[in-house]
């Protein structure tokens, strides 16, 4: 059984994409569908733009959604490989559950574009620069974290679990302050590292509010349709197929926690032996090897790799 995973924020780089639309037509029509969207030659600053601009969280959400998009069509329409006809499930890492359900029919590129972009903006806007942090904290339990949190000082602001990433990989978020105590506060419960992440604002925790709001309107107008694969929600870790849930599932997405390993255990405990990621980077086929040793994982988010993955279906 086979699950296909989306990435999220962290996987991008300038000209990621590119050699798949210059290999499949397919691919390329994708990017010039995100282009239409944005009203703007976005391409161009995915493939030849300047890294600053790239990891504006504006840019970043719908960039990374068109490569992941351009694998799953160019896979269609090159090789005849439909995610319905070949996979169980499908996921994505925060904005990668919206990739995930463009690339099984449940929403338009068009319009995952524009609502990335969106959702960017209002992520980016919902708290100023630098009075919010976030950090990874390396070598504690999902428990052990949760416990040194349950004892920090709440006069020093928010501090909440944004990424339950794999076994002894959790993001905390919250205001400047709070995160910056909590660090050290988690390297005295023995955390081999708190490390602060290189972000912009503050996601996945209760100050990103004002960005559910925004998402709430944005998404009880966009055209929802049932997904052609069950999606594993990040706040479930578990799947739905109902349409009527995912403008729900999203909005609590934006302030609640990424629970990627525990969805992928529980692909895993639902029969999956194998996850392949689609679009740039690798990072979660490597999460993979950490939380669940025996489910095999590759990644296929360029042309070299799109034919190999193609070549092994047969």
């Amino acid at each position: 059984m086979r699950a296909f995973v989306f990435p999220g924020q962290g996987s991008q780089k300038i000209g990621m994409g590119q050699d798949l639309a210059d290999s499949f037509p397919a691919a390329k029509t994708v990017f010039d569908e995100v282009d239409d969207a944005l009203g703007e030659n976005f391409s161009a600053l995915i493939f030849s733009g300047s890294d600053d601009d790239l990891k504006l969280t504006e840019n970043t959400q719908p960039a990374l959604m068109a490569v992941s998009l351009a694998v799953v069509r160019a896979l269609e329409a090159e090789f005849g490989i439909a995610l319905k006809d070949h996979g169980s499930f499908v996921a994505g890492h925060s904005l990668g559950e919206y990739s995930a359900l463009a690339a099984v029919g449940a929403l338009s590129i068009a319009d995952t574009a524009k609502l990335l972009r969106l959702r960017g903006q209002a992520m980016q806007s919902a708290v100023p620069v630098g009075e919010g942090a976030m950090a990874a904290v390396l070598g504690l339990t999902m428990e052990q974290v949760e416990g040194v949190l349950g004892n920090a000082d709440a006069g020093l602001g928010v501090a909440e679990v944004a990424n339950d990433n794999a076994n002894g990989q959790v993001v905390i978020s919250g205001s400047a302050s709070a995160i910056s105590a909590a660090g050290e506060a988690m390297k005295a419960a023995g955390a081999k590292r708190a490390l602060p992440l290189p972000v912009s604002a503050p996601f996945h925790c209760s100050l990103m509010q004002p960005a559910a709001d925004a998402m709430a309107q944005a998404l009880a107008s966009a055209v929802i349709r049932a997904p052609a694969v069950p999606v594993v929600a990040n706040v479930l870790a578990a799947s739905y197929d109902d349409p009527a849930q995912t403008a729900d599932l999203l909005v609590k997405q934006v302030t609640g926690r990424v629970r990627w390993r525990e969805s992928v255990e529980w692909m895993a405990g639902e029969g999956v032996t194998e996850l392949i990621e689609l679009g740039a980077g690798a990072v979660l086929a490597g999460l993979t090897k950490r939380i669940v040793p025996g489910v095999a994982a590759q990644s296929v988010g360029t042309a070299d790799s799109l034919r190999a993955f193609a070549e092994s279906l047969g």
